[in-house]
């Protein structure tokens, strides 16, 4: 649950970024929002969530 909350405040923060430095716009902004969102609620959110807790562990796993 952290992971995912961590990755979805990062986002949100790209997307801010990206709209307040003119590279994307409200409307497109607003569509990646939704896309994201009917994203989840298809069979393809299980392996989406997989396949990017398996970075964070590899990711996490790395030592310096």
């Amino acid at each position: 649950m952290a992971i995912s909350l961590s990755v979805v405040l990062l986002l949100g923060i790209v997307l801010v970024v990206l709209m307040r430095g003119g590279t994307i716009k409200a409307g497109p902004a607003v569509v990646a929002i939704l896309f994201g969102f009917f994203l989840a609620s298809t069979g393809m959110a299980d392996d989406i969530n997989r396949f990017l807790n398996s970075i964070a562990e590899t990711l996490n796993s790395i030592q310096f």
